[in-house]
């Protein structure tokens, strides 16, 4: 049955299961996790692991657009900052000229309040020429527009460290989790219960097909075509954090790059990647289409059907990029599919 968990785009916090006997206040000693125990934890961890590469990635995505935002306030920054050197001895005469005798700072008395207030004094200075009011007013509205792109450089700057912080914080809780998966695998004899084996399937032209039973029985484009090639091409390669390629790719990375070989651009991210394109069901996929899971909202998992119930995917930095078989525990945990293009 599959499982649709509730959505979520928070860091997960990492729970830790000891694998060996441990001790209650009492002094009890529990017994070791069953096979079943070990299996569960193992999953568990699993989808840890997608959620925490999935909000890294998302992370990384805001930390560049808050990055790029930030380069193109501080170009008008420095723009606007420019253009008022360039008027303030202009503006200095004329409020000098306006307060002849003033026991005050005259830029002060004029322009120490906010941009409405020195907009109204300007407004009661009916001694000075209609022109040099407009100046004045120009320069007020240049002066709130300065201070406005500074608070929001400095807005920006600060989005950006707390999206750095937070792809950190996912990396140091993977870590945690991929330790203890390890632990756990170990205690499982090495077998992974996530990953089953890919089933051979031909057609007449000898290259991998479908099966009616595990998706639709459609012939493969020359579009697609390439991008299951390019998919196959990259199986043996590492799974990378934030990877999108050459040398190595985590889940969205994946897609993303295969599905650029047929020149459709998806997005980077897995939460967005959902949406890019037609929803299909699982007993209509076809080879290419895209594979979501844990999440209806928000997938953490994206792998690329391969026909014949199996799907090429990166699963997480303990293993490389291979292709698995769909039934038992990927198919427990799908929820949707899109197909692109």
């Amino acid at each position: 049955m599959t499982r649709n968990p509730e959505p979520t785009r928070r860091i997960t916090t990492v729970g830790f299961v000891a694998l060996g006997a441990v001790m209650l206040s009492s002094g009890v000693a529990l017994a070791d996790p069953t096979e079943s125990e070990a299996r569960e934890r193992y999953e568990e961890l699993q989808e840890e692991l997608s959620e925490l590469n999935a909000v890294y990635n998302e992370a990384q995505e805001d930390h560049a657009a808050a990055e790029a935002e930030l380069e193109d306030l501080q170009e008008q920054l420095e723009q606007a900052q420019k253009e008022l050197e360039a008027k303030s001895g202009q503006i200095s005469v004329i409020v000098q000229g306006a307060y002849t005798g003033a026991t005050h700072n005259p830029m002060d008395v004029l322009f120490g309040g906010d941009a409405d207030s020195a907009l109204q004094n300007i407004a009661d200075l009916d001694f000075i020429s209609e022109g040099q009011q407009t100046t004045l007013a120009d320069y007020v509205t240049e002066v709130d527009n300065t201070e406005q792109l500074h608070s929001a450089a400095e807005a920006t700057e600060q989005a950006a460290a707390e999206s750095l912080e937070a792809a950190e914080a996912a990396v140091t809780q993977s870590e945690t989790a991929l330790e203890e998966q390890a632990e756990v695998l170990e205690s499982l004899g090495g077998v992974d219960p996530t990953a089953g084996e890919a089933t051979e399937a031909t057609d007449d032209n000898g290259a991998a097909g479908d099966s009616g039973s595990s998706g639709g029985t459609a012939a493969v484009s020359g579009n697609v075509q390439a991008v299951l090639d390019f998919a196959r091409a990259q199986i043996g390669k590492p799974y990378v954090w934030g990877g999108t390629g050459p040398n190595g790719y985590d889940c969205s990375g994946l897609t993303q790059a295969a599905w650029a070989q047929a020149g459709v651009s998806l997005p980077r991210v897995t939460y967005d990647q959902v949406n890019a394109g037609t929803p299909v069901s699982r007993d209509q996929l076809q080879p290419g289409d895209l594979l979501f899971f844990y999440s209806v909202s928000a997938p953490s998992h994206v792998g690329i059907y391969s026909g014949n119930g199996n799907m090429i995917h990166g699963s997480n930095p303990s293993k490389p990029l291979e292709e698995v078989n769909l039934a038992a525990y990927w198919d427990g945990v799908f929820t949707s599919a899109v197909r692109p293009g």
